[in-house]
């Protein structure tokens, strides 16, 4: 095991919660964008979740991961869909180095000294 992800996370709440007390106008803010992310109501909170671990595999947040697989659980995602999202997430990962080759080769075709 990496790490207790159950302390980890709860930790991390508290440290945040004392943040907020420093900083109470930037987490309402903070808290009206999440708000403001889930109020469409056009994707189901599962799917919403399943997105956040996404983005929290391509920006490497610990802390992200912490939250958002307790929150994907909490709202019935299995250790599968969990999985296949993180997939979807290393394969674009993949497809941006990819892409940021060719941008690369594009540098050096333009170099005028080579």
């Amino acid at each position: 095991m990496f790490l207790n992800w159950n302390e980890y996370r709860s930790g991390l709440l508290a440290t945040i919660g004392k943040f907020a007390k420093l900083q109470p106008e930037f987490m309402k803010g903070f808290q009206q964008m999440d708000k403001g992310a889930s109020e469409n109501k056009h994707l189901d909170p599962k799917t919403h979740e399943l997105i956040a671990l996404a983005v929290a595999v391509t920006t490497r947040c610990d802390g992200c991961l912490a939250v958002h697989v307790d929150a994907a659980v909490k709202h019935g995602a299995t250790r599968e869909e969990i999985a296949e999202a993180l997939a979807v997430a290393i394969n674009l990962n993949t497809g941006a180095a990819l892409t940021y080759t060719a941008r690369a080769l594009d540098v050096y075709d333009n170099l005028p000294n080579k």
